[in-house]
């Protein structure tokens, strides 16, 4: 079935997050559609200005309702989630005609999260965590690849261990909007938006979500 093909029900199921799942996992299997988890992530600086990069969804909790990405804490993103916690998120897959939007509250996993993920990460990019001083001022290229070079002889024949400035943060999604690609640019819009209310340090509890059909 060409599920890329599809508008969304006529009737708004009162959970997106099913959608979404089935969503990903489809761009993922997709042959044509390349880089499926490249993900516009959009936060505030310190001045409220906006600030967009790409990231990689490398996770996504269909029961909880978040995505988690992994970054370096010390950089300029990981910076400002931590003085702003929250974040808008885009999933554009151009080939299957499809968007995914989203904001909500942004925390840091769990450590043991962000450990299991480190863990499975090819060598070279656990060494580039440690010699990477992301978004900081750097002279040459030459200056990395010193860096990469001592980090590289500091772990020789050892198990890298994951940076305590390197790790996960979790996106608590409370919009979110499916838009499809329609003929003469009637495409086909959504929006669900949902209150959540912390349960512990890592964790929300959502509220029922509320949808809306949206003109394109």
């Amino acid at each position: 079935m060409n599920m890329s093909n599809e508008f969304l029900p006529d009737e708004l199921p009162d959970n997106p997050l099913p959608i979404l799942a089935e969503w990903l996992q489809f761009a993922r299997d997709h042959a044509q559609q390349p880089n499926p988890d490249a993900m516009t992530l959009a936060t505030v600086t310190r001045e409220g200005h906006p600030n967009a990069r790409i990231v990689l969804c490398k996770q996504f909790n269909e029961n909880n309702g978040y995505l988690t990405f992994f970054t370096n804490y010390n950089s300029t993103k990981g910076s400002e989630l931590q003085g702003h916690p929250f974040a808008a998120a885009v999933l554009h897959w151009d080939r299957l005609h499809r968007q995914v939007r989203l904001q909500g509250q942004v925390i840091q996993s769990p450590m043991a999260e962000s450990d299991a993920y480190f863990n499975i990460r090819p060598a070279v990019s656990q060494v580039g965590a440690w010699a990477s001083h992301q978004s900081q001022p750097l002279s040459s290229r030459a200056q990395l690849a010193a860096q990469v070079q001592e980090a590289t002889h500091q772990f020789d024949n050892r198990l890298i261990p994951r940076p305590a400035h390197w790790g996960g943060f979790r996106l608590w999604i409370t919009s979110l909007e499916l838009w499809v690609e329609g003929p003469g640019r009637v495409h086909d819009r959504a929006q669900w938006t949902r209150a959540i209310i912390p349960t512990d340090q890592f964790n929300f509890g959502g509220g029922a979500w509320q949808a809306t059909r949206l003109n394109p």
